[in-house]
């Protein structure tokens, strides 16, 4: 208990808190909104073939690497031979040393976290839209419904439990930062820890650097109880919203 006193009375359980739940909600709100625009865009297009074509496209981030994903970063970032700061240099601006600036670095996260996910999340939502019955969507261009009404009344009312469900396990695990995307892409720069270290990197180098494996342990163990009790909460509420869409 001792542990868990220190853990919560130190410096940086503020400043992981704060990192670890703003960024995880910049990840599941944007995250989300990418995928169902996606899938939406899916839905509208007719052939088979192109639709198969960009869901591969669009999954193939999803399974590589966190190391291949941080030499790709660090391709745009670079301070010297970056292609962003070179086209910064270009057009007059000048060049950013990226690396240094943590205030850049959580919407550099979300847009990398977004990048290699909502391919794969737009393919569960695509997947709920191709259950949809085409006579309501027939019965609904005879009344003369557009095309903003079909999507607001038909569609999107078929994938909100879905999208409801998705969200629950999230929220789950907000208090769980993605390792390799704030270790590798981040580059374990010191500098950037006010806005990117986060729990697991914490517990990281307490275990690895400090050898401190009960202060580890404890804020390891304070991720579980909370991320349950957040999976518990968010499901109520989402079963007063509707009834039908809570996990459990």
């Amino acid at each position: 208990f001792k542990n868990f006193e220190s853990f919560l009375k130190s410096y940086d359980f503020p400043v992981l808190f704060k990192n670890t739940v703003f960024n995880n909600v910049l990840f599941i709100f944007f995250g989300i909104l990418a995928a169902v625009i996606t899938a939406l865009l899916l839905y509208e297009v007719t052939s088979r073939f192109r639709t198969k074509i960009f869901q591969t496209i669009m999954i193939l981030p999803h399974f590589v690497s966190w190391v291949l994903v941080s030499f790709l970063v660090y391709i745009f970032l670079a301070p010297d031979t970056g292609l962003l700061n070179n086209l910064l240099v270009k057009v007059g601006i000048g060049a950013v040393d990226w690396y240094n600036i943590p205030q850049f670095w959580p919407i550099i996260l979300t847009i990398v976290s977004i990048w290699k996910h909502f391919g794969m999340d737009s393919v569960v939502y695509y997947a709920a839209l191709m259950g949809i019955d085409d006579s309501i969507l027939e019965a609904a261009d005879i009344d003369g419904a557009s095309k903003l009404q079909k999507t607001w009344h038909i569609v999107l009312p078929t994938i909100r439990p879905l999208v409801i469900m998705l969200t629950v396990l999230k929220i789950g695990n907000i208090f769980r930062g993605d390792f390799g995307l704030y270790y590798n892409v981040t580059r374990n720069v010191g500098a950037l820890y006010d806005t990117t270290d986060v729990f697991d990197t914490y517990i990281f180098r307490m275990t690895r650097e400090q050898g401190n494996f009960p202060m580890a342990s404890a804020s390891g163990l304070m991720q579980s109880v909370v991320g349950f009790i957040m999976v518990v909460i968010t499901n109520k509420l989402s079963k007063k919203i509707d009834p039908n869409s809570g996990i459990f």
